[in-house]
């Protein structure tokens, strides 16, 4: 194992870059499957970064509201709200990290915080009952979340 390297802010600008580039591109070859009632969102396993990065945090709202800007179609409220739930679920991954919980505590904020908070608004969009809507997203994002934890044991070799 390296030890965990000091990153200058040019590489930690460089680094959210990738990431957020990284959502987007994934967001727009998986989108036949990442929107609507039944989604299952490959890219969320990127919220598990913010174990690693905590700098991250913002980024993954910013990519989020990005990729729902360009590929979503439901409007502001999906927008904005899609970037809160990147954040907050990338906040509550990184206090895992911190509190030093084990990986697999990691599939929590990345299945619930999604499964639960995007029904809100996308319940009222579509015209589904919230019940229905949180559990279907909520099963959609069991992958992402497995993914997630599985990238950030194999980045914990580096850093």
């Amino acid at each position: 194992m390296m030890v965990k390297k000091n990153l200058s802010n040019v590489n930690k600008i460089a680094i959210s870059g990738i990431v957020i580039a990284m959502y987007v591109i994934i967001m727009y070859f998986t989108q036949s499957f990442a929107f609507m009632q039944f989604q299952i969102r490959i890219a969320t396993a990127l919220y598990s970064l913010s174990a690693i990065f905590p700098f991250l945090i913002i980024p993954m709202g910013i990519s989020n509201l990005i990729s729902n800007t360009l590929m979503g179609g439901l409007g502001i409220p999906d927008m904005v709200g899609g970037a809160l739930v990147g954040m907050i679920t990338s906040f509550l991954v990184y206090l895992i990290s911190k509190y030093k919980l084990n990986d697999w505590f990691i599939v929590i904020p990345i299945i619930l915080i999604p499964g639960f908070g995007v029904p809100i608004w996308l319940s009222y969009l579509l015209h589904i009952k919230y019940i229905i809507l949180a559990s279907s997203l909520s099963i959609g994002q069991i992958i992402p979340a497995i993914v997630g934890v599985l990238l950030v044991k194999q980045l914990r070799k580096f850093y």
